[in-house]
């Protein structure tokens, strides 16, 4: 025993509250705070659950091959459609949106604009009246984009004669689809549905779903997974910020644009719409992640998440290892960050939208130390991106070396959140993203941070233990 410790020079770590440290920094004795809370939170429950899947192998075989199947997808935008032709089940009374299953009468003010809207695009309604007592009255079909292999941005709708873009998992052969960005400004998927968001809709449909058709299909499709690497090097993490991974896109589909048969007004009109929406790659970076996670679903035992999303009222996940059709979900969080000038945090809509596909990949937030720039937009310093980074391989299963990321001295991202990790941590994956207005159709109002809520992970443990339990 030391029994001159007290005459010596203190080095401390202080576990519990901050107060300690802070006293001890006033006395200039060197010091760090460790952030400790016990595993689970000390929810006696949970901790059997993390005991009995503790080193299972069966578990650890599971994650394996699933980050497996996530890492090697090649996903490739092959054509563009009407998602009542591209979509398997897709009816001309149904609406698809972002998030978990929801009622119309529990919908947030930005879907329930959205749909409005989409009622009036499909000439099922003359106005937004009519088209209001039509989306409640029972005769729409509501559900969520995720359980037709589709995603959506923000409110996420995909009615049926949008175009979608149709992605092609070509390593698994599966396909996912997701609606063509609109560009900024009054847009469907924050809510708006004025008669120039309508002729936007109309214009996409008619002129340019079309004319980008002609152009794939003198392609042999366009490699989606090796323009995700490529900016994930050039500053973008593929969620908010796409400046580099449209750019690459424009260059990869510009000459097959000058191949086909449109007239010089028309290309420049179809080429300008691209080249001009910074935004564009993310409505490819989307699906293009749901292809990958789609493959690696329903692999027994895997406790890696293969969906997070939210509507705005919930935010939902879903695990591999569990029923496709079982979502995990609780009240969707606040964004915290930065508002654009005239809102505050009273303006916003809760956690919205189908784009946390891009974080499940592990792209989004997991890879915002690839992209500096990012702080400019969601707060915060060019560390606390890096930092972001470096956390989330405490909660995932493996390092995709595709994805990887210059400012960790490219190692591969952290992929493959394991709802294990999660609860034994006490980290909560990280998302960055946009902020809805409360009411239909105001539109953006800012960006910031988000996390899911820890009940969603909560509840999804539990419910593994219980479905592998019993045969073991």
């Amino acid at each position: 025993m030391n029994t001159n410790i007290l005459n010596e020079e203190l080095r401390v770590i202080n576990i519990g509250t901050s107060t300690f440290k802070t006293d001890l920094d006033l006395q200039n004795v060197e010091s760090v705070q460790y952030d400790w809370r016990p595993p689970a939170g000390g929810n006696k429950e949970l901790i059997e659950a993390l005991d009995f899947l503790q080193d299972k192998e069966e578990v650890e075989k599971a994650n394996q091959e699933t980050i497996k199947v996530i890492k090697e997808a090649h996903p490739f935008l092959v054509d563009i459609d009407q998602a009542i032709t591209a979509i398997p089940g897709m009816h001309d009374k149904l609406i698809l949106h972002s998030g978990p299953p929801i009622k119309w009468s529990d919908m947030c003010g930005p879907v329930k604009g959205a749909i409005i809207g989409a009622l009036i695009y499909e000439g099922l309604a003359d106005d937004a009246e009519s088209a209001e007592v039509l989306a409640g009255s029972g005769e729409i079909d509501y559900a969520p984009a995720h359980q037709y292999s589709a995603v959506g941005p923000m409110a996420g709708i995909i009615s049926p004669s949008m175009p979608v873009h149709i992605i092609e998992n070509r390593t698994h052969g599966n396909k996912a689809y997701c609606t063509v960005n609109e560009g900024l400004g009054k847009v469907l998927r924050f809510g708006a549905n004025s008669p120039e968001v309508l002729e936007r809709l109309k214009w996409i449909e008619t002129v340019f779903a079309p004319a980008l058709k002609q152009a794939l299909k003198l392609t042999n499709g366009i490699d989606l997974k090796s323009i995700t690497s490529q900016s994930l090097h050039m500053g973008d993490e593929c969620h908010n910020r796409n400046k580099a991974s449209t750019s690459l896109f424009y260059r990869e589909i510009i000459d097959y644009f000058l191949q086909t048969d449109l007239n010089k007004a028309e290309l420049r009109e179809v080429t300008a719409f691209i080249k001009e929406n910074e935004h564009y790659f993310l409505n490819l970076s989307m699906p293009a992640s749901k292809s990958a996670l789609d493959a690696a679903h329903g692999i027994k035992y895997s406790t890696i998440v293969t969906t997070m999303a939210r509507n705005g009222v919930e935010f939902g996940i879903r695990v591999s290892g569990l029923d496709k059709d079982k979502w995990f979900t609780a009240p969707a969080n606040f964004v915290k960050g930065m508002f654009f000038p005239g809102y505050t945090e009273e303006d916003a809509a809760p956690d919205l939208g189908d784009s946390t596909i891009t974080e499940t990949m592990g792209i989004g937030g997991f890879a915002m130390g690839a992209s500096p720039a990012i702080v400019q937009f969601v707060g915060g310093e060019v560390q606390d991106a890096t930092n972001y980074s470096a956390q989330m391989y405490e909660i995932t299963a493996g390092e995709n070396s595709n994805y990887s990321i210059p400012a960790l001295n490219f190692r591969g991202g952290a992929f493959g959140i394991d709802i294990r990790k999660v609860i034994d941590t006490n980290i909560l994956p990280v998302i960055n993203t946009g902020m809805a207005h409360k009411k239909a159709g105001v539109g953006q109002v800012g960006a910031g941070i988000v996390h899911p809520p820890v009940a969603c992970f909560e509840k999804a443990m539990i419910d593994f233990v219980k479905e592998y339990k019993g045969g073991n």
